[in-house]
């Protein structure tokens, strides 16, 4: 296993064990062997495992297990406080709390804000008390690092990087969002600040895995490399020195052995420029499925609405290059779970942002197209509650 310096302090493991996708067996999990794949891997020399409270059981069973095999010494415990379903420092207190009784624990290493969407949600939850409520708490060494997960723009992330002086952070980052979520530009820009930079998403929830389109499997199999399509993306990502950690949600031992074997051999900077070639055309293999050419220059922003352009195109290609349930996913959570929703229904059509764009889109038809088709009922009633409930 390589392993990555924290910032001066413990080596992580460059393999996390991404904990949402445990083995199921009946209404749970299957915790026999949950608990041979989590042990598994800690002999194999992963540290760094990944939970939160919304992954129904997943704390509980990884507690249970670390618990049980009294291993809690020899990895990093990372999970998420879930401030969209508070309000208040008692509340705070009440969730976390409850988490270390889950993982059966009295100190969480590794803590994040999850799924921060903005600046102003940030500030917003200073405004309430949660800094110093962190704070407090590392001073209490109940938790050792501070941090946040997050999906969206590269500005947007780059503005909450900059809000605080963290510990760490967590983003979306594989070939296929170099240019898009946080990116390499916000990668760089974390890893510039000497932080460690945890990846999630390496394989975009399998997409980049199996069933790619066929053009991008004729690169794969015409390659002399023999690598599968995961060893593809997970070998372009530790290619990079700036990545710390790349999560996995892995629930099958051939996974995790294969996950360790690539994790042993990948050092930064052991791709070749062939090797980039070949990822390079594996990437326009998708390109027939992207129905707005967009590619997240941003040079169209700022929106004088608040319109996110590049997430708003961003999230309808995913919806047809994934399907369309992971695209209605990431304009809820990037779009419409903002402080601010920075929809396209908000578009007064001025036309400012055509005028800068590089590849000539016509952004107001196309935003009437995201429009279409994620400003649905379902939308609507799920923003509302978000409104109601979590702002």
């Amino acid at each position: 296993m390589i392993y990555r310096n924290n910032n001066g302090n413990n080596d992580l493991s460059a393999l996390g064990f991404g904990c949402m996708r445990f083995k199921k067996k009946g209404n749970g999990f299957d915790m026999e062997e949950v608990e041979k794949e989590i042990m598994y891997a800690i002999e194999k020399g992963v540290n760094y495992f990944d939970t939160a409270y919304i992954y129904a059981g997943s704390e509980q069973a990884l507690g249970q297990i670390i618990s049980k095999n009294k291993v809690r010494d020899r990895i990093n415990i990372a999970t998420k406080l879930p401030h969209y379903m508070m309000r208040t420092r008692e509340e705070m207190d009440k969730y976390f709390s409850e988490q270390l009784e889950r993982l059966k624990t009295d100190y969480i290493d590794y803590y994040l804000m999850h799924m921060l969407p903005d600046r102003a949600t940030w500030d917003s939850l200073v405004k309430r008390g949660a800094l110093e409520w962190l704070l407090n708490l590392k001073s209490e060494g109940k938790i050792r690092n501070i941090g946040f997960s997050y999906h969206g723009s590269s500005e947007g992330f780059i503005d909450i990087l900059n809000a605080y002086d963290w510990d760490f952070c967590q983003i979306q980052y594989n070939y296929m969002d170099e240019n898009s979520q946080a990116g390499r530009r916000g990668l760089l820009a974390a890893a510039q600040k000497g932080i460690p930079v945890i990846i999630m998403e390496p394989l975009r929830g399998g997409r980049l895995a199996n069933d790619l389109p066929k053009e991008a499997m004729k690169v794969i199999n015409e390659s002399d490399r023999g690598y599968s399509p995961a060893e593809w993306s997970f070998r372009w990502l530790w290619d990079q020195k700036e990545v710390s950690v790349v999560l996995s949600g892995m629930n099958t031992m051939e996974m995790l052995d294969e996950n360790i074997r690539i994790a042993s051999e990948a050092a930064p900077g052991s791709l070749t420029q062939e090797d980039h070639e070949t990822i390079e055309k594996i990437r326009k293999g998708f390109e027939g499925k992207i129905k707005i050419p967009c590619t997240g220059c941003a040079y169209c922003m700022p929106c004088p609405r608040g319109v996110d352009i590049p997430g708003c195109f961003r999230s309808y290609n995913v919806s047809y290059t994934d399907n369309y349930f992971n695209g209605f996913r990431e304009f809820f959570m990037n779009i419409g779970m903002k402080k601010e929703p920075s929809v396209p229904s908000k578009c007064i059509e001025c036309g400012k942002c055509e005028t800068h764009c590089p590849q000539g889109i016509k952004i107001r038809d196309e935003l009437k197209n995201v429009k279409k088709r994620f400003e649905n009922p379902i939308y609507k009633i799920a923003a509302w509650f978000v409104s109601k409930r979590f702002k």
